[in-house]
């Protein structure tokens, strides 16, 4: 009797992850089925669930709306960029945090993470001023310097960093490294997997940003991102009867994250499954 009821739990909870990972992946799916979908499929009712005569005509036709390839440049550029300046900060203040002694640091950390609490919409006009009064509006800079540091980079990789231990770092002082060497050849090995987890949250999310840089980037159309690209798109398509050129544009859009995310999951697992447990 209690081997049938452990059986159940199992086929109960099984069936749940299922449904749960069915219902997350379900928007995906459908939007790449779409992108291979005829028009009248696509406007078929019932839906369609797998197109019939699968085409990829819809992709071909993403290009006569949005420049792609200068889209794609522009979002890997601003996603790349930001996630390695997020990185190089993230990693020196985290190790400053974790292993220096200093009076008010437990202040500085705690305002520090008190940013991470501040909707993006608070700070919005006050960081335009900024970079307007820089120069840097209407410009991919705009977009980028003011993202170069992250507070909750910092916040995860002080918590890493909090547990590689002190006699590493006094080993290396006492051969004479400096304070530079011993953050990327003793300490950067020593957090890879939160580094590559950083890696991924930070690209993710400054490749799918749309607020800021439609902000920051009126009047030059040209920098525009893909996912900017890809609103423009949706204007110029509005008839239901080009929904597959919208799904194709968008499908290109988010293979990029997708494939990065792939690479490096294992390592987001890892990173989450530690965070908590140091520092």
């Amino acid at each position: 009797m209690t081997g049938r009821i452990g059986f159940t739990r199992r086929a109960a909870l099984l069936s749940f992850m299922l449904l749960a990972c069915v219902m997350a992946a379900f928007p995906i799916l459908w939007m790449v089925a779409t992108a291979f979908k005829s028009p009248d499929e696509a406007l078929q009712t019932p839906p369609v669930w797998i197109p019939g005569s699968p085409t990829a005509d819809a992709f071909s036709n993403v290009g006569d709306v949005i420049d792609i390839p200068r889209s794609f440049l522009n979002s890997a550029l601003i996603a790349g960029l930001t996630t390695t300046g997020i990185l190089l900060t993230s990693l020196l203040a985290g190790y400053v945090f974790a292993k220096y002694r200093f009076r008010g640091k437990n202040v500085l950390f705690a305002v520090l993470i008190s940013t991470m609490f501040l909707p993006p919409i608070v700070t919005l006009i006050p960081l335009f001023r900024i970079v307007t009064q820089m120069g840097l509006d209407a410009s991919l800079a705009g977009v980028i310097v003011p993202n170069l540091a992250n507070a909750f980079g910092i916040f995860l990789m002080r918590q890493f960093i909090a547990g590689v231990p002190d006699e590493l770092i006094e080993a290396a002082r006492l051969d004479g490294a400096s304070e530079l060497r011993i953050v990327f050849r003793i300490i950067a090995p020593n957090v890879l997997p939160a580094l590559a987890a950083l890696a991924m949250f930070a690209f993710v999310y400054h490749w799918n940003s749309y607020l800021w840089p439609l902000t920051v980037l009126q009047g030059n159309e040209s920098a525009s991102p893909i996912v900017i690209s890809l609103a423009r798109l949706l204007t110029y398509t509005g008839s239901a009867a080009n929904t597959p050129q919208v799904m194709a544009g968008a499908t290109l859009a988010v293979l990029p994250p997708l494939i990065l995310f792939v690479i490096l999951q294992r390592f987001f697992v890892n990173t989450m499954s530690r965070s908590g447990m140091t520092g």
